[in-house]
């Protein structure tokens, strides 16, 4: 995934230097809202097409909600503490870190809220997160905890990183962090918009 991503940017570079007219270019703008409206539609198909969330909940007990508030809470303190550390105004570094790892859906909504270059800092920024997590699930699984594996994943621990949360935990865990995907995935619009605002 990570080599698909770079792949990704670095065409899109090469095409906006190179190759792309500037008519297509001045429409960049409308292109980003259809893709960004599409994510959206795609993850409320994934969530509504799992009929067993609600029941998967309620057999995780505690695990499905205590797992995603600590990350929720990891991710935005985080987010505050780097942004105090680089002189990142409050809003902006809570919004970025409200990504969760959703690197395409945080970049391009906060590519429309406030700049490209603050779009740019969040998709990288999310990429990065995702790179970490591919690296470091199984050793956090292997030396600290099960749980604590799902932590670094965020949003991705239902689709890219669930895998390798399989392969390095149990079925009892994989379940949570399946929850833990779907919850942070459906949170990631309205706290991006909520402290972008404050």
């Amino acid at each position: 995934m990570p080599f698909v991503i770079i792949t990704a940017i670095i065409t899109g570079i090469v095409s906006g230097i190179f190759i792309m007219p500037e008519s297509f270019l001045q429409n960049t703008d409308l292109l980003a809202t259809v893709a960004l409206n599409a994510l959206l539609l795609l993850i409320g198909i994934e969530v509504g097409s799992n009929k067993n969330v609600l029941r998967d909940i309620k057999n995780s007990g505690l695990a499905s909600i205590a797992v995603p508030a600590s990350i929720i809470a990891g991710s935005l303190i985080g987010g505050l503490v780097t942004g105090i550390i680089f002189g990142i105004p409050h809003n902006i570094s809570l919004s970025i870190a409200s990504g969760f790892g959703w690197y395409s859906l945080s970049g391009i909504m906060l590519t429309k809220l406030a700049n490209a270059q603050i779009g740019t800092i969040a998709f990288m920024t999310n990429v990065l997160r995702e790179i970490i997590a591919v690296i470091s699930i199984p050793y956090i699984a292997k030396y600290l905890n099960h749980y604590s594996a799902i932590a670094p994943a965020g949003a991705t621990s239902m689709d890219t990183t669930l895998p390798l949360i399989s392969k390095a935990t149990s079925p009892s865990v994989v379940v949570v962090s399946f929850i833990n995907g779907v919850l942070l995935s459906s949170l990631v619009p309205f706290f991006v918009t909520f402290f972008f605002s404050i």
